[in-house]
């Protein structure tokens, strides 16, 4: 039992290298979609391995066993085993959520200062310009969705490389990536193995953005201009804008602009390859995650006497 709940636990360590292999193979709205499931599977598996470990703590004190009306001794490894996993897993959930909160509560404060900022600035459409100095350019999610561009972001590009700029925000609204990057982020705090992920999560983001927009403006080379600009002229910004708000300027921009003068990525088989690595790790986890959680459930009933031992 106790070994199967620690694969679960370990094997996010092994899952960034596999990231980064399939982000670099796989086209970029499959590779956010493949790497999004993958972390929130592995972030949900690993906490029910920690809760597990809890239950099973808890059910070792006569209080809670009393509770649980266990009328046997609940079966497990020894004591020595037992409670510094439950006590350990205490402490890492408990550091997970006030990780969580402490970052869902700055994102929301984020979130309502940059609403407010887009509302008081000129809008034509989605598209709202902020009087500002700090070149800046960001889709902003909310009902309804806004492109928030700065007068100084505006001052910096010419034409043509504002259309690739504002094709870009908008292809981060149409394909929803505030809820990737959320997924992502809340990955994170689930287990700090996965950060490496959620950076590569907000990489595949921008990736699949450059492409709509490269597409949308028929021009690769251009795209590929306007966000080495507005990277260049921005990469100090920051201002009022959450971290699930996606800009063109975010994530390793020379990689970017790399893969854009590129060319379309053609599939390969090593892109089905790297894709099988994730799934399989997730399905691991998930199998030793169930198992496990199964194994205790039917010991916590045997010490009821509702199963045989």
């Amino acid at each position: 039992m106790t070994a199967l709940l620690l694969v679960p636990l370990l094997l996010p360590c092994a899952v960034p290298p596999a990231a980064r292999r399939a982000l670099a193979r796989l086209a970029p709205v499959t590779a956010l979609w493949v790497l999004t499931v993958c972390a929130l599977v592995l972030a949900a598996c690993s906490l029910a391995a920690l809760g597990t470990f809890v239950l099973v703590g808890l059910l070792k004190l006569p209080a809670c066993a009393a509770l649980g009306e266990l009328v046997h001794p609940l079966r497990t490894p020894s004591d020595l085993v037992v409670v510094p996993a439950a006590a350990v897993s205490v402490g890492a959930l408990a550091v997970c959520a006030v990780s969580l909160a402490r970052s869902a509560l700055r994102q929301a404060r984020a979130w309502r200062a940059a609403r407010s900022e887009a509302a008081r600035g000129p809008a034509a459409g989605d598209l709202c310009v902020v009087d500002s100095p700090h070149p800046d350019a960001y889709a902003l999610p909310g009902r309804p969705h806004r492109i928030v561009v700065t007068t100084a972001m505006l001052r910096s590009l010419d034409a043509a490389e504002r259309e690739a700029l504002f094709a870009h925000e908008r292809a981060h609204n149409r394909g929803g990536h505030h809820y990737f990057l959320a997924a992502a982020e809340l990955a994170a705090h689930c287990h700090p193995a996965l950060r490496p992920v959620r950076a590569a999560i907000r990489l595949a983001a921008e990736r699949a953005a450059d492409e709509a927009a490269a597409r949308a403006v028929g021009d690769r080379r251009l795209t590929a201009r306007a966000i080495a600009r507005a990277a260049l002229a921005g990469r100090a910004a920051r201002g009022n804008r959450p971290d699930v708000a996606a800009a063109a300027a975010g994530g390793p921009v020379p990689q970017r602009v790399e893969a854009l003068l590129a060319g379309p990525r053609v599939p390969r088989p090593s892109a089905v390859r790297a894709a099988a690595l994730l799934l399989a790790c997730v399905a691991v986890s998930c199998a030793a995650s169930t198992t496990g959680v199964a194994e205790v459930h039917h010991r916590v009933e045997v010490a009821q006497g509702e199963a045989p031992r």
